[in-house]
């Protein structure tokens, strides 16, 4: 691989190669598979003289999921940063760790089978406390008011497109990482390594990206000013992250509380709920103490964590006792978390997910395609993770197909999209996030009553990078009925910050695509605004409108590699979902799923094949598929004539549901 300068004449600077470490033949992504790793384990000898004081060797490391070990001369001097991005790792280097002469430098595998990028670049005869003696004084400021602002700053190193490392001067509230600082008054004195930086601030997804090059000398004090405007008007609409854990109480990941707060007000989250696992673990006295209490309302949540799958709880009563996480059937498990007091939304998480060797919508537990689960009980959830921004699936819509199978099932349950992040910076909190409709105008006294019912009744819109929002004759939003006659004008606006692009508009009906379009939205705020006309079907059905454009990877807000990948090939995107509007095709007042009318079809044609598939051509491949469920059940086998060689819509969705049958 193209291997990078190491720069400075200060620096004891070896040859910098990027090392390629993995296993022959087994590529994790794609990218990997034309390029042999060079070993499974890097062995790396260079000459030295002996350190009778601190020295600091500096690494340049990419997609570390794992824990990799570092040693010198067989000693371990530590591990590579978990982080799937480019950073540089600073190691320090004790009296006598280097010998005169040669020096053997070993990066150890962990059990996982992974590919990283390692190079190493240099040994420097200071400590790192001493090597950063530049300092970088930031004020972020919000127009036009010009007021200081929570946010989040990256700092990139331009020689080495990485995440430099990064100290903050004494004193500070500030959550700091790796290339990364969380600022509650968008102000920050840090320390750096003489080099050339790029500084980004931004404030998550509703608002700009500002950046300034700086270069520092050792010993050189900079000023960077930088504004930010918000771009994505969302009046109205109260931006909730509903799954989130710290280190302080989780057990796992780097966050502590206080820093939870900075990151949460940062990225410009107004809802947050507080998710630890199996235990009621508040942000309310950290949000105080902070000063950041007016950006947001904390909410008490669990995350209630069981060998038969993850749920989400909240609002939850202090002082409540945990569900029983023991309990693994989902109807008394549920009922369990209904019954902890002021619980008002049950969320089940991560549903693709592999926790404890249970998946829930693993083959052989649900049908994708009718949305059954195998052991025949109601999902009775309020809601489902379509979106986990820390678990990022390699095909990014295959929960949301699982959701429309739900929908077409019967079951009303909203999608929501979450970050689960543990971190600071490696999984970025408020990536993922639900936008709720209900009354914003003081993001530190949201009614968490009206909240959740707004969430409950689907009046939410699923975000990562994109908002979709969508009306249905002017009035019909999402969680709303549409009555009436006539032709469905369907209006759809797709709105976004400028560093996001949108490049795709779908819109399904049932779960099947009935309209496209491509979009060249690259400005900030509204991106599209697309009507189409639909004509109304004689049957009942549920409209869903998804934006997607290209996924973001710059390292001021990066996705992340899926967390459970099935294949090693991923095209990241971003995504703005709506939440399903209803629509009253035949006109009774009500809304009828495609299960319930395709069980009134089956039961009046059971034994007249020809006559039922007449009465299904006259509906969608959603109703047929659930037909064909039906059938399968009453003893039918729907892979045989007639039912295998119909043809249309019919057809397609026996078809479907034929493709799932074991």
């Amino acid at each position: 691989m193209q291997g990078l300068t190491a720069p400075g004449p200060a620096w004891k600077s070896f040859e910098f190669k990027v090392f390629h470490l993995g296993t022959a033949g087994q590529p994790e992504w794609e990218e990997f598979a034309d390029d042999a790793p060079h070993a499974s384990e890097l062995k790396l000898t260079f000459v030295s003289e002996a350190n009778a004081t601190e020295r600091t060797l500096f690494l340049w490391q990419d997609n570390v999921k794992h824990l990799w070990t570092v040693s010198l001369n067989d000693k371990r001097i530590g591990n590579l940063q978990l982080n799937e991005i480019p950073v540089i790792t600073p190691f320090a280097l004790r009296p006598g760790a280097l010998r005169q002469g040669e020096n053997t430098l070993t990066i150890s595998p962990p059990e996982a089978r992974e590919d990283i990028l390692v190079g190493m670049m240099r040994i420097e005869s200071l400590p790192l406390a001493e090597l950063a003696s530049s300092s970088l004084e930031i004020a972020v400021t919000e127009q036009p008011n010009g007021r200081g602002t929570p946010c989040r700053i990256t700092i990139v190193d331009e020689a080495h497109a990485a995440l430099p490392h990064v100290a903050a001067a004494p004193g500070q509230r500030l959550a700091v990482r790796s290339g990364c600082v969380y600022t509650g008054d968008g102000r920050a004195r840090l320390n750096l390594i003489p080099g050339r930086y790029r500084v980004h601030a931004g404030r998550g997804f509703e608002y700009s990206l500002a950046t300034q090059q700086v270069e520092l000398s050792a010993g050189q004090s900079r000023q960077v000013a930088l504004e930010l405007r918000r771009e994505v008007p969302t009046p109205g609409l109260v931006a909730c992250d509903t799954h989130m854990h710290t280190l302080e109480y989780s057990g796992h990941g780097d966050a502590s509380v206080d820093e939870r707060i900075l990151t949460l007000a940062g990225e410009g989250i107004e809802l947050p709920v507080a998710t630890e696992h199996n235990q009621h673990s508040s942000y309310a006295d950290a949000a105080a103490k902070s000063g950041l209490r007016s950006a947001l309302t904390p909410v008490l949540g669990c995350e209630v964590t069981t060998t038969a799958g993850h749920f989400n709880i909240f609002p939850v009563e202090p002082g409540s006792p945990v569900a029983d996480a023991k309990v693994t059937d989902w109807s008394r498990l549920i009922g369990s978390m209904r019954a902890v007091p002021g619980v008002q939304v049950v969320i089940l998480n991560h549903p693709r997910n592999q926790h404890s060797g249970f998946i829930p919508f693993a083959k052989g537990l649900f049908n994708p395609v009718t949305g059954e689960n195998r052991w025949g009980l109601a999902l009775s959830v309020d809601a489902l993770e379509v979106i986990n921004s820390s678990a990022l699936r390699v095909d990014d819509f295959q929960v949301f197909r699982d959701w429309f199978a739900l929908l077409n099932h019967g079951y009303r349950i909203t999608g929501v999209a979450s970050s689960d992040s543990h971190e600071v910076n490696r999984f970025i909190v408020g990536q993922g996030r639900t936008y709720l409709a209900c009354p914003d105008s003081d993001p530190g006294k949201i009614d968490v009553t009206a909240a959740c019912r707004a969430l409950r009744e689907g009046r939410a819109a699923i975000s990562l990078g994109l908002l979709t929002w969508m009306t249905v004759d002017g009035r019909h939003g999402p969680g709303d009925l549409v009555t009436g006659t006539g032709d469905l004008e369907v209006m759809i606006s797709v709105l976004g910050p400028a560093w996001v692009q949108a490049d795709k508009l779908e819109l399904f009906a049932n779960g099947i695509k009935i309209r496209e379009e491509l979009l060249r939205g690259t400005q900030g705020g509204e991106k599209a605004r697309i009507r189409w006309r639909i004509p109304r079907a004689t049957y009942d059905l549920h409209l869903i409108a998804i934006a997607s454009g290209p996924g973001l990877r710059e390292l001021h807000w990066p996705l992340s590699r899926p967390y459970q990948p099935e294949r090693p090939s991923w095209s990241p995107r971003v995504i703005g979902a709506t939440n399903p509007v209803f629509v009253d095709g035949d006109g009774d007042g009500a809304w009828t799923s495609p299960r319930a009318r395709a069980a009134k079809i089956v039961e009046g044609h059971l034994n007249d094949a020809n006559r039922l598939m007449e009465a299904l051509a006259g509906c969608d491949e959603a109703i047929s598929a659930q037909a064909a469920g039906l059938l399968q059940a009453r003893g039918k086998d729907v892979r045989s004539a007639p039912y295998a060689s119909a043809p249309g819509v019919v057809g397609r969705g026996f078809a479907a549901f034929a493709a799932t049958i074991e």
